[in-house]
């Protein structure tokens, strides 16, 4: 069998087929363009049914009448724009008087530099605090840490706007860190924060730091939720009564009291800085835990923080061997999990009702305990005078204790 062969035509043909391939597109472009745009585009588009050619114009018409969405700027920028106005400065004063050091009162100190001088030694000076806050209500009350206004003989109050308030303090619960005060003259348009649900975050989510750390007014910082339910034993803060929101959003002092937010814009915690040896973490109450004992805050009111008087920690079978393995051990403990009684305080409910140091305590009125913050949220959770069954294993005996709570002080 043969093969066909094909010869290239001369290079000045091909030339030539060229050119007329590029006049050729070029006419074809330039026809196009002077089209009107709907022809244009159908010029573009393969033969369709009828019935598709029939919704070109319309879809035409919605992709020309629909708007150009806005730019907007970050959630972040979107959050605070909401919840910036309510966030406010609080600068407190108070006097604090000394007793003048035993030297001065020395004879041979008014021998030497005359009474005179002894009289104009300062026994008292002003101390002044920053914070921040936030308003939750049109008649002008903030929400804003206990511990910002302790002992303050002045508050003032300034706004995003820089406008000035007189503030008054109308309670404070030092147990829960947390404090209501009154803007003494408020504004008929005050800007009121939104309070969102603290039982809803997750690890992970957005959380946004409004404040003013360390004098610098309106400042925002950026993090993420890591850690939930923190509870201030575990923080190392054992006077307080808190499962903390964990963040990585920097909150340093004078951030003490402002709101972290969830990428909405809502407010789902109270800043606050009481661990300044805390690194690259900050923690934040709850703003449910706020919710319920403003009330009482703004009445001026003491909130209720029923107590037991141990001081406990939680015990597994791993950590009681470990110590029943200590020759330095105070006691021996039983290998089960429950919580373990350290120490009984003097003159309170447990000590009143028997209950020793060793015993771990394994349930509270029928329900079981295996950790020392789920007695403190049993106990929190109930009322002062109210009387708790709890069951205790002491050695190999099994006992129901009943104690009845007291207000803790």
């Amino acid at each position: 069998m043969g093969f066909l062969k094909f010869s290239q035509p001369p290079l000045c043909a091909q030339i030539i087929t060229r050119l007329l391939v590029v006049a050729f597109s070029v006419a074809i472009a330039t026809i196009s363009f002077s089209l009107p745009p709907e022809l244009a585009i159908a010029a573009t588009l393969p033969d369709l049914p009828s019935s598709s050619q029939q919704i070109l114009p319309a879809t035409q018409v919605a992709l020309q009448s629909s708007p150009q969405p806005e730019t907007h700027g970050s959630f972040v920028a979107a959050a605070v724009k909401r919840v910036g106005p309510a966030v406010v400065r609080i600068d407190t004063e108070r006097t604090v008087t000394r007793s003048l050091d035993r030297f001065y009162d020395d004879p041979l100190f008014g021998r030497f530099f005359g009474d005179d001088l002894r009289s104009q030694i300062p026994r008292s000076e002003r101390l002044r605090g920053q914070g921040s806050g936030f308003i939750i209500d049109r008649s002008g009350i903030v929400l804003t840490n206990a511990h910002v206004v302790d002992r303050a003989d002045k508050v003032t109050v300034t706004l995003n706007d820089g406008t000035t308030y007189t503030g008054k303090v109308l309670g404070t619960d030092e147990i829960t860190d947390l404090a209501a005060v009154k803007i003494t003259t408020p504004s008929s348009n005050l800007p009121i924060a939104s309070l969102g649900d603290s039982d809803a975050v997750q690890v992970g989510d957005w959380a946004i730091a409004v404040g003013n750390p360390l004098g610098f007014d309106n400042t925002v910082t950026l993090g993420i939720i890591s850690t939930l339910k923190r509870s201030s034993a575990a923080v190392g803060i054992p006077d307080k009564r808190l499962d903390f929101i964990q963040t990585d959003a920097a909150i340093n002092p004078g951030n003490s009291g402002g709101p972290l937010l969830n990428e909405s814009g809502e407010v789902i915690g109270i800043n606050t800085a009481i661990r300044p040896d805390a690194m690259g973490i900050g923690f934040a109450i709850p703003i449910n835990k706020a919710k319920t004992i403003i009330v009482q805050l703004a009445k001026g009111e003491e909130v209720s923080h029923p107590f037991l008087g141990i001081q406990m920690v939680t015990l597994t079978p791993e950590i009681a061997r470990e110590n029943n393995t200590d020759p330095n051990a105070p006691f021996r403990v039983l290998e089960i999990n429950g919580v373990l009684v350290m120490r009984v305080m003097p003159d309170t409910p447990a000590l009143k009702a028997g209950i020793r140091s060793g015993d771990v305590i394994v349930g509270i009125d029928n329900e079981s305990v295996t950790s020392a913050a789920q007695i403190q949220n049993i106990v929190e959770n109930s009322k002062v005078g109210q009387t708790l069954k709890l069951k205790v294993r002491r050695l190999d005996l099994t006992k129901e204790i009943y104690v009845t709570t007291a207000q803790l002080k």
